[in-house]
């Protein structure tokens, strides 16, 4: 049943039926549309109003449970529903991982449109909560209000938040109470930072006035304890940043790296700014199998350390390296991939169109003495060129990890013209790996894929693929 209000249709007794893309979920209307839902899950029976009508599906939100699915829990969270960090936290854990899966096979067969053998099942996270090594923070002197506050008629003296973007709303920001993303100390130094320099009249961003002395807060943490420290100033101001950061370092001697940033700029990146020192290394370490990898405050490193250390192990373990290999390592980042096939491989060439990265990844490669990798900076469509491979050698593996949007066509002709016996694709969107891989079919077979959970409550998924040459 439909009706309308407000110039918006309200469907009745919808019933939830499927998860899909950025984890909104499927159902179809009276008219046989369908209508994606952002605040309900598979199962639930809903009354839906739509938010937006398309030619082909509506957008909406439940608006009123007849029923609710047995796949529900209750969010760990308080800020669940308003905060956009962990939309599936109302979802059992094996259901997540369910819709995680059947995402992978229906992009790989609906976009890749392939031949694909059985899925290998789902790797699971041993740590549902607390598995980010890195938050990011951001200072607000414009929160988001609750209706509650919006509705009362008492004026609201404290506007300062920090914490997340409310999603879809670049100005508003949810004073955060709780995350349970990052283990501790991130909430104690999160709010302890706040509560600071509300007392001590410390000004917060505005970001449509583009004024205020706080602007960002970086917490990162490694598996053996280490912990950084990076906070944003719009402004220098000496007399108000220098006791923020002394109380920051005594009320948390734990911190092995505290920094600072003076960024002014319209936004607040941090890849082209100066990173200050105020006490500690101006790093932090992080292990996996007798590797030591050294982080600074620019550094890439998966997000999720005890899941990056099975998907590496995914990795190496499709590659099938007998130690004669001459390997190619794309979008290598830091040369963490790199390093960890290493010893099973005869060389190891990284390429990543970061110069910080490539710095970083040939540090870490001297710290672990590993003398059979090189690693070179530049656009990948570019560096990657006949000319590059004539000097360096014909791969006898390439492994490809590139970011969300895939490889560039010129990159995905190139691996063709080169003809490697074995390609492995990591993804960390299987939409975007879906139509490179189409684009290989004709040469290669997709023979092992392998999804991998790096973030539970949340949508997204990793993916590895082993493609094989075909015989011609």
């Amino acid at each position: 049943m439909a009706r309308k209000k407000n110039n918006k249709q309200i469907f009745e007794n919808i019933e939830v039926l499927d998860a899909g893309a950025k984890g909104k979920c499927i159902a179809k209307a009276p008219d046989g549309k369908i209508i994606l839902i952002g605040n309900a899950i598979p199962g639930d029976v809903v009354d839906v109003q739509t938010t937006k009508k398309r030619s082909a599906y509506y957008e909406g939100d439940a608006i009123f449970f007849h029923t609710h699915s047995s796949k529900r829990t209750a969010p760990k969270c308080i800020h669940f529903g308003v905060c956009g960090g962990c939309k599936w936290q109302n979802m059992h854990y094996q259901d997540q991982l369910f819709y995680k899966h059947k995402e992978i096979e229906n992009n790989l067969k609906r976009i890749g449109k392939m031949e694909l053998p059985e899925l290998f099942p789902i790797l699971s996270s041993k740590k549902q909560y607390y598995y980010r090594n890195k938050m990011e923070f951001s200072f607000s002197s414009s929160r988001w209000l609750s209706l509650d506050e919006i509705n009362s008629t008492g004026e609201i003296f404290n506007k300062n938040a920090l914490g997340f973007h409310i999603p879809g709303m670049w100005d508003k920001i949810l004073d955060l109470k709780e995350c349970h993303l990052q283990g501790d100390p991130s909430n104690s130094i999160r709010n302890a930072v706040r509560n600071f320099a509300v007392q001590n009249n410390l000004s917060f961003y505005n970001t449509r006035e583009q004024f205020g002395l706080l602007r960002t807060l970086m917490i990162r943490n490694t598996s053996i304890g280490e912990v950084m420290v990076l906070v944003q100033f719009f402004e220098e101001d000496k007399d108000k940043r220098e006791p923020l950061l002394r109380f920051i370092a005594n009320q948390f001697p734990e911190i092995t790296s505290l920094l600072y940033v003076i960024n002014s700029k319209g936004n607040d990146t941090l890849y082209d700014q100066d990173i200050l020192l105020f006490k500690g290394r101006d790093h932090i370490f992080e292990e996996m199998e007798g590797l030591r990898f050294k982080i600074n405050a620019k550094s890439f490193y998966q997000t999720n350390s005890e899941q990056a250390f099975e998907l590496y192990k995914v990795t190496r373990d499709f590659a099938g390296l007998t130690g004669n290999e001459l390997v190619y390592d794309l979008y290598t980042g830091t040369g963490t991939i790199a390093q960890f096939i290493a010893k099973k491989a005869k060389k190891v060439i990284g390429i990543e169109s970061v110069p910080d990265a490539i710095e970083a990844a040939k540090e870490n490669a001297k710290l672990n003495g590993i003398d059979n990798v090189a690693f070179f900076v530049g656009d990948m469509k570019k560096v990657f060129n006949p000319t590059f491979i004539q000097q360096n050698g014909i791969p006898d593996v390439i492994i490809t990890d590139p970011p969300r949007d895939g490889m560039h066509k010129d990159v995905v002709e190139q691996i063709l013209s080169i003809a490697p016996q074995k390609i492995v694709y990591v993804s960390c969107n299987s939409a975007t790996q879906a139509r490179d891989l189409s684009l290989m079919d004709a040469k290669y077979k997709v023979t092992k894929v392998q999804p991998v959970d790096m973030f539970p409550q949340t949508y997204h998924v990793e993916n590895v693929v082993l493609l094989t040459k075909r015989e011609m």
